[in-house]
């Protein structure tokens, strides 16, 4: 498992992210010399993900049939992008939206737009799109201003149609395959906000109705021909050792096809799904592994373990006022801290393979077919060119869950030589989905601050204590598959690492928006593992945006000021003051107003990642002082996310943000010990259930003038410190420690 990394001698495939843009580059074995690069040209910079796929129909086809093909490397997870981006395609195009064909996340037909991830499809996909169809329209109005005889501004278009004094043609009678083979410039310019006629409307969902009626195959409802089916054995704890496993025995069960142990890797197929689940016990059972027990402590003490470990301090903003400093009357000094919690994917997750003459084809719900697919021939030791790795819906998820692993776990199945080329699917139990997915990591955030006699802050600290938040399958430096790391010929992980700023990762959303004369804001990366983690919705900003927003009406408290008037008293941007003010007046906030003990009202503000949807929230809770009960009531919020292409999109990504955070809130820690993780079932990793969501009312400023922001990560921290700050409003008490539950609520009233 810790064996070097055996770097590939030939092509080598890097995925990095850097300023929200997805990248992409390979490396040959002969560099260009600083004298070629010198004389060769660069290429003009183009929007979005247009840069990294610069050709016009790695994105579009006007196909002779009277339709047209729309490719995305972004993937439809349940949040409606694929919708939106057929809005801008057909604005854009000026066709029918019914004409547009989707194909998305798919190694051998689409860009390659890395992972669907960090709240980006819009601003990089859309904009690629936008700018891809704009200069599609172009061409194909100068191809019919060629055939018809008159200017292009003299030629009107409706549906594909286009028509001028000297007759008509089509878009379907002008394509030809040669018509978009050509390299993007983006100098066509899209249109104008009047132009448009489906972009800022709710469409209706083009993803909803076909799941209802049974159109979406899922991953997990997969079926090809001859297809058996596949467990997989995972070890008691995360460094565990296999010192046998009776494979002979498990070989003779009914229906089982094949048996494979790898080092300590173990699969097996059957025939039957339910004959694939009997053999998985029986091999579990027989299987004796060494364990370490060497996991760090459980909650409290985690904490302070966790600021004794190898780490990477880094200064991630600092902002130096002395003399406003030495101003500072009243100092405040405390700690937030969030357990490690689970994605809590309600269906595990799965995959399908076949390895066919010498070709793996890998079906799977990974958020990052690409990446996936370098990882993949990283562990298989096979070319890029001979895996195809293709997007089908899954049961959903937000951030890296056990997608990606059970695709390599298929994958190194497939390859079994009695298999002989069958499709073998592969579904992950529940027991190892909460057991070795990737978790969001835990987090201790400790913070300082001093306010002058006004009542104004002069200086902030800002320090932060965390586990990386990103290890998908793109690490240059290892291979971020758990199979791979299992398997007798190991390949190592990658690193720890922080996304940088500005987007960030563990230190994401840890810069405050308000504007202080002097700050400072600290990082302390965690460079070890001992529980794996990735990514969780909104990475850093839940944790950091809790304890900076919860802060801010502690420091109001000490100030003895109104908590939404002290925010404003410190925030100079217009857009982030005005969904302050619009959803204060949307709650008809009372300021001053204090809770009854039971009943409180709290606010909260972020701009997420600082740099894409602003929202702002009210929420109102009902405590229950004897059973030490949270109920989230109702809640408001308004966001800003710029030119929306469709209202109720995001509508749906806010709420949908609200009511995860709840979840997260008021219920979810991951239980461990030394030895390992100790949730198996729903009932040991509870979540919110149907009774308990609150009211949510969402109202949007729309600012079509404005490049669009990335929605769907925006909510989750302003939800969790409005929370924070209603139950002290309410009772006088504040919590600092998350999950909100009932014992360390009735522990925090004792």
């Amino acid at each position: 498992m810790n064996a070097p990394f055996p770097h590939n001698a030939g092509r080598r495939r890097f995925l990095k992210q850097s300023g929200g843009l997805t990248i992409g580059f390979s490396l040959a074995a002969a560099p260009l010399s600083f004298a070629q690069q010198a004389a060769t040209p660069k290429p003009a910079p183009l929007p979005g993900s247009l840069q990294g796929n610069r050709m016009l129909d790695a994105w579009l086809r006007i196909n002779a049939d009277g339709t047209v093909t729309m490719m995305t490397g972004k993937i439809e997870l349940g949040q409606g992008i694929t919708t939106a981006l057929c809005q801008i395609v057909s604005d854009e195009l000026d066709i029918d939206y019914q004409r547009i064909k989707v194909i998305s996340g798919d190694t051998a037909l689409t860009p390659n737009e890395g992972v669907t991830s960090g709240s980006l499809s819009i601003q990089d996909s859309g904009t690629a799109l936008r700018f891809a169809s704009a200069e599609a329209r172009d061409i194909l109005m100068q191809a019919a201003s060629s055939k018809l005889g008159a200017p292009a501004d003299q030629l009107k278009v409706e549906d594909g149609t286009i028509s001028g004094p000297a007759g008509r043609t089509t878009y379907w009678e002008l394509t030809s395959t040669a018509l978009l083979k050509r390299e993007a410039t983006a100098k066509a310019k899209p249109k104008a906000v009047s132009g448009h006629k489906l972009i800022g409307q709710s469409v209706q969902r083009r993803d909803i109705p076909p799941k209802v009626t049974g159109g979406v195959v899922y991953v997990q409802d997969m079926r090809l021909s001859g297809m058996v089916f596949g467990r997989v054995v995972r070890p008691p704890s995360p460094r565990a050792t296999l010192l046998s496993a009776d494979l002979a025995a498990i070989r003779r069960m009914p229906g089982v096809v094949a048996v494979m142990r790898d080092g300590n890797f173990l699969a097996l197929a059957a025939l039957r799904e339910e004959q694939a689940i009997a053999a998985r016990e029986a091999l579990r059972n027989s299987a004796k592994w060494e364990e370490k027990g060497d996991l760090p402590p459980p909650a409290p003490a985690l904490f302070e373990h966790m600021k004794t470990q190898r780490m990477l301090d880094t200064v991630v903003s600092t902002r130096t006022d002395a003399a406003a400093a030495a101003t500072g009357a009243k100092t405040l000094n405390v700690q937030y801290t969030r357990p490690f919690q689970a994605h809590g994917s309600i269906g595990p997750s799965c995959a399908v393979a076949q390895f066919k003459d010498g070709k793996m084809q890998v079906w799977t719900h990974s958020q990052g077919v690409f990446p996936l697919r370098g990882d993949l021939a990283k562990m298989l030791r096979m070319p890029e060119s001979s895996i195809i790795v293709s997007h089908r819906e899954g049961s959903g998820c937000y951030g890296q869950n056990g997608a990606d692993d059970v695709a390599a776990d298929v994958a190194l199945l497939a390859r079994a030589p009695e298999l002989k080329g069958r499709p073998v699917k592969l579904q992950w139990m529940r027991e190892d989905e909460f057991g070795w997915e990737p978790f969001g990591s835990a987090m201790a955030i400790a913070m300082k601050a001093s306010l002058d006699a006004g009542g104004k802050i002069v200086d902030w600290n800002h320090e932060l204590w965390s586990h990386s938040h990103s290890t998908r399958p793109y690490d240059p430096d290892g291979c971020n598959l758990l199979a791979a790391w299992y398997m007798g010929d190991p390949l190592k992980p990658g690193p720890s690492r922080n996304i940088p700023q500005p987007s960030g990762g563990s230190d994401r959303n840890a810069i405050p928006l308000y504007v202080f004369p002097q700050q400072k804001v600290t990082n302390h990366l965690l460079l070890d593992m001992p529980l794996r983690t990735s990514a969780l919705r909104t990475l850093g900003a839940y944790a950091n945006v809790f304890a900076l927003e919860s802060f801010m009406d502690e420091l109001a408290l000490a100030a003895n000021a109104d908590p939404v008037e002290f925010r404003l008293k410190h925030l100079t941007d217009p857009r982030g003051r005005a969904v302050i003010e619009s959803v204060t007046a949307k709650a008809n906030y009372q300021p001053g107003k204090a809770g009854d003990g039971k009943n409180g009202r709290g606010v909260a503000f972020a701009k997420y990642k600082n740099l894409a949807v602003y929202v702002a929230l009210v929420v109102d809770v009902e405590v229950d002082k004897s059973s030490g009960e949270v109920r989230v009531t109702r809640a408001w919020a308004a966001a800003d996310a710029g030119m929306i292409v469709n209202p109720d999109g995001v509508k749906n990504q806010i709420e949908g943000g609200m009511i995860q955070s709840t979840s997260w809130t008021l219920h979810e820690s991951l239980p461990f010990d030394q030895k390992g993780v100790k949730a198996h079932t729903w009932a040991d990793y509870p979540i919110l259930r149907f009774p308990e969501v609150p009211v949510v009312d969402v109202t949007l400023i729309n600012r079509p003038e404005e490049r669009s922001l990335g929605v769907g990560e925006g909510s989750q921290g302003p939800m969790v410190a409005a929370i924070a700050n209603a139950i002290a409003n309410a009772t006088g008490k504040r919590i600092r420690d998350l999950p909100f539950t009932p014992e360390r609520v009735k522990a925090a009233l004792a």
